[in-house]
């Protein structure tokens, strides 16, 4: 797996505009940020600048306006930043992890059905 950029909270709230809209202009993702934010333009326009810096973006000029395109794709993104939560604060056990939800009352009856119904349907594929 190739390694992807490290990305910041706030970087990962452009992203996930981004991958939702792309292709998308810097005036469409300000817009929508704004109305879940209180970050102001200039703020989102540094953001979006780190995020091309970092290769998370690519962006094309048309016209006048600056169109963004992800580089990497959302599913990869987080498949990576779940391993890596898993490996810092479960040394790589899942089994560790769920048990810790699962003791803490952090999932509802109806997600341990669905992750028992996960945890079947990976069972019969082997």
């Amino acid at each position: 797996m190739k390694a992807l950029p490290q990305i910041s909270e706030a970087e990962f709230e452009v992203m996930k505009v981004i991958w939702k809209h792309a292709p998308i202009s810097t005036n469409e993702i300000t817009d929508k940020l704004t109305q879940t934010t209180k970050w102001s333009p200039k703020t989102i326009q540094t953001l979006i600048k780190r995020l091309v810096t970092k290769g998370a973006l690519s962006y094309e000029k048309q016209s006048r306006v600056f169109v963004y395109t992800p580089l990497i794709e959302e599913k990869e993104y987080i498949g990576q930043e779940s391993h890596s939560f898993l490996e810092r604060y479960y040394h790589g056990d899942i089994t560790a992890m769920l048990s810790a939800y699962i003791e803490d009352d952090k999932l509802s009856e109806s997600e341990i059905d669905t992750l028992h119904s996960l945890l079947l349907k990976g069972a019969r594929r082997d």
